[in-house]
Parts: structure tokens; C-alpha cells; sequence
């Protein structure tokens, strides 16, 4: 007896990501920034219907924060965003296990990071799933990009190779010694 699948992951394009976050009420809303050198977006599907959703670019900086971590080693979990709240952790943990990977492998990057903004959310997520505190950015004054005040975040790494996470973990040193 065939059964359909009861979940899935596939791609989708900018603009039904965008339509869903903005359904789910994404605080961040949309993802209006311009492509860089790449751009993911992914579904989990329940059913044949959205439940979760991931965008993955490049940084919108040349530098990530204060970690010293350029563009050019990193892959951004942008947004991620769900139906239910519930279904934030195992797609974060999908994303981090089978689809950075191949955007790595892509795309050439040994690490994955993620903005937390410290007035929206707490980082819980990022800790439990693993991921490594490894610096600041943001912070005071105005944007240079969009005017806007700067907001205070925290950044997430992620590493495939122990050797990578080493190096973050040395990163997550370097900023509680900065603190």
C-alpha cells in the first residue's frame, strides 16, 4: 500500500517564502535584501501544506560582527520561520543537518551563522540545537544601509567539522573574555 509522505523538504522561490513569513508573522517580515552571491529558500511540507520555512544567503556584511568571519566563509540562516511555534526546532535542525551542507558544498562555506536580535528572542533555539554564541553585532547608532536605529544581536555559529567548531568554540572564548 503506498502512503504519501507525511513531510517533506523542497525548495521554493523568494516570493512564497516572503508570502509565508508574512502570513506567519515573521517579525522581521519579508526578506527584501538583494541577493549576494546566493540565496536558499526551503518548506516543510505536512501533508502537501507549509509548515516551516528557511531563507540562506550570504551576509549582508563583509565582516560578521566582531567575530572576524568573513563573508566569503559563512552561509546566513536569514530568516526561519513556522506555522507553529513547534515546528521552529526540527526545522532548524533540518536546515542545520542536511541543507547547509549542500549549500556548503556549493557554495564553499565552512560555517553557518544566524543573527539573533536580543529584543525579539531569547537564542534558546540556537542553544539547545547546538549552535555555538560566538560574538555580537549590531548595536548603536543608525544603519548605514536602510537609516534605521541598529538593534543589538547576538551571532550564532555552526560548524560540519569539528575542526570548524573549534575554531568557533576559540571564537566564543575571545568574546567572553571581551564581555
Amino acid at each position: 500500500m503506498l502512503v504519501p509522505p507525511i513531510m517533506h523538504i523542497e525548495a521554493i522561490d523568494r516570493r512564497d517564502v516572503n508570502q509565508l513569513l508574512v502570513a506567519w508573522g515573521h517579525r522581521m517580515g519579508a526578506v527584501n535584501r538583494p541577493v549576494y552571491s546566493f540565496e536558499a529558500h526551503h518548506a516543510m511540507f505536512q501533508h502537501g501544506e507549509p509548515v516551516a520555512v528557511t531563507v540562506t544567503g550570504e551576509t549582508a556584511r563583509e565582516v560578521v560582527g566582531s567575530t572576524g568571519l568573513f563573508r566569503t566563509e559563512v552561509a546566513e540562516l536569514v530568516r526561519l520561520c513556522a506555522l507553529r511555534p513547534g515546528m521552529c526546532r526540527p526545522m532548524l535542525r533540518i536546515w542545520r543537518e542536511m541543507i547547509f551542507p549542500l549549500i556548503a558544498a556549493r557554495h564553499r562555506r565552512s560555517f553557518a551563522v544566524s543573527y539573533q536580535d536580543e529584543a525579539l528572542h531569547t537564542g534558546n533555539l540556537y542553544r539547545f540545537d547546538g549552535w555555538i554564541f560566538i560574538g555580537k553585532g549590531g548595536g548603536g547608532g543608525l544603519d548605514s544601509r536602510t537609516g534605521r536605529s541598529g538593534r543589538s544581536m547576538k551571532i550564532w555559529g555552526w560548524a560540519q567539522t569539528e575542526a570548524d567548531l573549534d575554531k568557533l568554540r576559540a571564537l566564543r572564548r575571545l568574546t567572553n573574555k571581551a564581555a
